[in-house]
């Protein structure tokens, strides 16, 4: 915590002790005692970040920059003329901050805001252009918003037409078996939405927002696309079954307009065009025409309880009602099927739509005034009312009227007569002959009308299911735009951002409306929907499978951040809520249910595909660290085998996209076989700021991710390059996900580079060799390219050049023990170079280089048939074969043929080669041709031996083959220097090399890449003599060079076990 001094602050003004209650006290009522003026200045380096209700950064009687907690600390996004206030940084709070009188500043306490922690307004989207912020969107509380707009949706010609005709079917306790199966999955539905709405802030979008923002955006663009177009041609679907009742009404009174298909179609569209009125009036107006029918249907089943009671007309008994009789309620307990649809699961088909309509309310979530209180509250409250509306109708109208009856005032007979048969026979009705035929037209059975039979006044049930359709069209005609607003808002799917426009304060989707009411009147010009509905059904059902499936998946994640306030919910009872949701969807219609699967699929594919740059913390992304952290520790727990070795590396890059050949080369045969490991080591001053981490971390991965290498990618701050190293090489991987290979690039300056960066490079070489966090483990780890910016480039640069370059390098740095770990390590040398930081002007901002051009190298082209070859001159466990091996295993590497050449004799070529053959085919490499070097022994070239003594005369120290006590002190502060015994004990060792260039100019000159064992410097090598067999070793080759070098562990085996 950063103090200020208090004698530079104003005494008078921020003088004494203050409580919470003080505090937050002045900011609420703006006139406090301590309250800051204009004239009271509060010292602060950075003034925005100081909330009001430090004041003057005094909190808790001591200074500081800290702030209390605040709304605005946590909010994503600021309200409308809202100044954004943020908690000071830890650098803030770390450092020492010096009072500048050019920041004086003086908080103003807002009037409007109470202590600070109280949210801002319901909707914390930015204001569309023109919008007034004056004017207030209109918000609905959990009764108008949601319970009484879910049961309006939920209610429907299904309860008035065929709720009896069902009944009288499965009889009562059956059909109460099917409508309490229904409602347990509408329930634990209902649960899990209100578990999820109420896990932070809902904002508009409804079920679209709820599925996305819980299982990301693969699966809620595609359900939030399928669900917006269903609800739009539900309200075709809900306008055409408002338009036959109409159109029936009229032809019972011989008054068709037109004929009764075109009436259906005049009538349907002359009622969208009519609802959409409704809508574009604004969300008031459409919750007062919801009410308006919301009345309308309670009015209609209190006319049809009172009929009930009322004594039966003869009439009405002819029809079978005889009011609350228990014969007529014990028969029909009962079922009594009839007909192709005799059977309990197509009756749960047929009434299971009668339950859905639930999530009404939460598609218009941004239109409540709370929404993790509305949404749980009102939902299962409407589930509950209308559940008990359904048990109710069922019971009464199955206790009330007999299954058969013909409706002719002549069947009426005495009690007692013979022949006839039947329950209404005790009633004086004889209905024995038409239930005989099957001709009876009215009953339970029968008529479908039974509810307006039964009801005082008629007319009022007819209402009523003018009531249930048209608010079920009204309801679908608001929730398809709102969703589909949302949905073109996050820019999931192309060429629909047009429909994401709000208009007016409450921001209406209006050209949503539009594309909604042009879908509507489509279909409704069908005019036959019936092969439609059932894929409706399914996209709701889809709907609520992934709500529950949601639920479920935040909570079997164990995420810190699933936390809902409603805790009435199972994650278990979700899982089986979605299981069911699925079954019902193949019982209801099977291919429905595969047209909806396949139609999710696509989108989720496309999203997969296009993979949107969106971060909505998602479970998915839970789980995916679950899976992670669950697989890496259960790794730690399984034994290595050879069979089983994969070459993981740590490819000390530097930034990435500087040394692009290197990263691609890695990336050929690690990608989706193993792990790959970007360093960067950061010098810099232990006190020195450095930028963000985790943003350079971030634009480096993005990077590696556009040109599609699956690495990861790590950096660490050091003080010098070695320390830096040091810290990756043990920190680097995670339990068994380590790396086992160090590569890095050869040093092209190591002739003019510093003295000490000589030493360090091939100290690391040799520590590579030799170092591991496990002892005998077989592992083997890549360097960057360079480690200094002549490493890769011929010409050194200035000093501030050269510490420029240092301080980008991405290096591994070696252990302290020579000995005691092994590694296997591979160094790439390209004639061209790797380093093209220069190119890049070496200093880019981490942000930009996802969006940079990415550099085109060798390993991301097609190599055609050209050869890779193999010089497998020392058995070093097998790597050196393994790295070519899994090269050739690629496309664009896989027409290339593999040569191996290895050392012989020219007397003993044929048995040679056939040993080296059998071994080769007993490793099941495919590597079918092989070469014998009978003259790799031979003296090389005069000119070439001159050379390479030229190469070495710099560094030699002439000491005329003194005692090894005045070499010692000759070579004092330059250990690179080379004795006159050194050179002449390495002397064969030297012209080998030599003679292996000449080898590989003969041979392998135009190469697509060239492989090679390379030499072992002893202990005591001088970093000068080693550097010089790799320069002539590898140079003028056109080819790139890979110098590996196992750890001298089996890599290869051919056994099975």
């Amino acid at each position: 915590m950063a103090e200020l001094p208090i004698a530079e602050l104003p005494p008078a003004r921020c003088s004494g002790r203050f409580t919470i209650s003080t505090l937050l006290g002045t900011e609420e009522g703006g006139h406090g005692p301590y309250t800051p003026t204009e004239s009271s200045g509060c010292d602060s380096a950075q003034p925005t970040q100081l909330s009001g209700s430090t004041l003057c950064t005094r909190t808790f009687g001591y200074n500081t920059v800290d702030v209390v907690p605040a709304y605005e600390h946590y909010a994503n996004s600021k309200g409308v003329g809202d100044t954004r206030k943020g908690r000071p940084s830890l650098a803030d709070l770390h450092s020492i901050l010096k009072p500048d009188p050019g920041h004086l500043c003086a908080p103003v306490s807002d009037p409007q805001r109470s202590n600070g922690l109280t949210e801002a307004s319901p909707e914390e989207t930015s204001a569309e252009p023109g919008t007034d912020p004056a004017l207030e969107p209109v918000r609905f509380g959990w009764v108008k918003g949601v319970m009484i707009r879910c049961m309006l949706n939920i209610w429907g010609v299904i309860l008035y037409l065929r709720l009896p005709w069902i009944t009288a079917q499965a009889g009562i306790a059956l059909t109460w078996l099917i409508i309490l199966m229904s409602v347990t999955v509408t329930t634990i539905t209902g649960l899990s939405i209100s578990a999820i709405s109420t896990n932070g802030k809902v904002k508009s979008g409804g079920t679209y927002f709820l599925i996305s923002r819980s299982l990301g955006p693969e699966l809620g663009g595609s359900i939030g696309l399928i669900f917006a177009f269903a609800n739009a041609v539900a309200v075709a679907m809900h306008t055409v079954g408002f338009a036959e009742t109409v159109r029936d009404l009229l032809q019972e009174h011989n008054s068709l307009i037109v004929d009764p298909t075109n009436d259906i179609r005049i009538i349907g569209v002359v009622t969208v065009t009519v609802l959409l009125g409704i809508s574009l009036a604004g969300m008031e107006w459409e919750a007062k025409a919801q009410i308006l029918f919301f009345l309308v249907i309670l009015v209609s089943f209190i006319n049809y309880l009172v009929g009930t009671v009322i004594p039966a007309t003869a009439e009405k008994q002819a029809k079978g009602f005889f009011s609350y009789r228990a014969d007529i309620f014990a028969q029909n307990f009962v079922p009594n099927w009839r007909g192709p649809e005799g059977s309990f699961f197509s009756l749960f088909s047929i009434f299971f739509p009668s339950a859905t309509g639930i999530l009404a309310g939460a598609n218009i979530s941004g239109d409540l005034k709370d929404p993790a209180v509305a949404i749980p509250k009102g939902t299962l409250m409407a589930i509950f009312w209308t559940t008990m509306s359904y048990l109710v109708l069922s019971a009464t109208i199955g206790a009330c009227v007999v299954r058969d009856a013909s409706g002719s005032l002549n069947d009426s007979v005495a009690l007692g007569s013979p022949g006839c048969e039947g329950l209404a026979c005790t009633f004086g009705w004889n209905f024995t002959a038409c239930a005989q035929r099957q001709s009876c037209r009215y009953g339970l059975s029968n008529y479908y009308q039974s509810m307006s039979m039964v009801s005082g006044f008629g007319p009022l049930i007819t209402a009523g299911i003018f009531g249930a359709t048209l608010s079920s069209a009204l309801a679908c005609l608001v929730s398809a735009p709102k969703v589909f607003q949302c949905l073109c808002r996050d820019q999931l799917y192309p060429l629909i951002g047009f429909f994401g426009k709000g208009y007016g304060r409450n921001s209406e989707p209006i050209r949503g409306y539009m594309l909604t009411y042009i879908i509507a009147v489509g279909f409704i010009l069908i005019a036959e929907l019936n092969a439609i509905a059932p894929i409706i059904s399914n996209f709701f059902l889809c709907s609520y499978a992934l709500i529950n499936f949601s639920c479920f998946h935040a909570s079997i994640t164990n995420s810190p951040g699933w936390r809902p306030s409603f805790r009435y919910y199972s994650k278990w009872a979700a899982l089986f809520g979605a299981a069911v949701s699925v079954v019902i969807m193949f019982l209801l219609t099977w291919w429905a249910a595969l047209i909806a699967f396949g139609i999710v699929i696509f989108l989720l594919g496309y999203v997969l595909y296009k993979k949107p740059d969106v971060n909505w913390g998602s479970s998915m992304q839970a789980s995916s660290y679950n899976m992670a952290l669950n697989y890496s520790v259960g790794l730690s727990e399984v034994d290595e085998h050879i069979k089983n070795y994969r070459p993981q590396c740590l490819v000390l890059t530097g930034p990435p996209n500087f040394r692009p050949a290197l990263v691609d080369f890695v990336g050929t045969f690690t990608k989706n076989l193993s792990l790959m490991l970007c360093g960067n080591v950061l010098i810099a001053p232990r006190k020195q700021k450095m930028p963000d981490s985790w943003l350079t971390a971030d634009g480096h991965t993005k990077w590696l991710m556009k040109r599609k290498i699956k690495a990861f990618y790590t950096d660490v701050v050091a003080e010098n390059l070695r320390s830096g190293v040091q810290m990756l090489i043990q920190a680097a991987g995670l339990g068994k996900m380590r790396p086992n290979i160090l590569v890095l690039g050869y040093k092209r300056n190591w002739r003019t580079a510093s003295p000490q960066s000589l030493e360090d490079y091939v100290g690391i070489l040799q520590y590579g060799h030799t170092s591991s966090s496990v002892p005998g483990d077989a592992r083997t780890w890549w360097w960057p390219c360079s480690w200094v910016q002549g490493m890769l480039w011929p010409h050194a640069g200035s000093a501030t050049q050269h510490e420029t370059a240092t301080a980008n390098l991405l290096l591994l740095p070696p252990s302290s023990d020579a000995f005691d770990f092994k590694y296997g390590v591979c160094l790439m040398r390209m004639k061209e170079g790797l380093n093209v930081s220069q190119v890049l002007q070496a200093h880019m901002d981490p942000t930009t280089l996802a969006c940079e051009q990415q550099a085109s190298t060798i390993f991301q082209s097609e190599q055609g048939k050209k050869t890779i070859d193999i010089y497998w001159l020392f058995d070093d466990g097998g790597l050196t074969l393994l790295i070519p091996y899994l090269m050739g295993r690629k496309k664009r590497w896989g027409k290339c043929k593999i040569r191996v050449f290895v050392g012989g004799q020219i007397n003993r070529m044929d048995e040679e080669r056939k040993v080296i053959v059998s071994l080769l085919s007993k490793f099941r490499l495919g590597f079918h041709e092989v070469h014998i070097l009978p003259d790799i022994n031979q003296k090389p070239q005069p000119e070439h031996i001159k050379r390479f003594d030229d190469l070495i005369a710099p560094f030699r120290l002439n000491d005329g083959f003194k005692d090894e006590a005045i070499v010692n002190e000759m070579r004092q502060g330059c250990p690179w220097k080379i004795s006159d015994e050194e050179i002449d004990k390495n002397r064969v060792k030297s012209l080998r090399q030599v003679r292996l260039n000449e080898i590989l100019l003969d041979y392998s000159r135009d190469a697509a890449l060239i492989a090679i064992t390379p030499p072992v410097g002893r202990k005591g090598c001088p970093s000068s003599l080693y550097m010089a067999w790799l320069e002539t070793l590898s140079q003028d080759l056109r080819p790139p060079v890979i110098l590996i070098r196992g750890n001298q562990e089996n890599v290869l085996t051919f056994y099975c076990q």
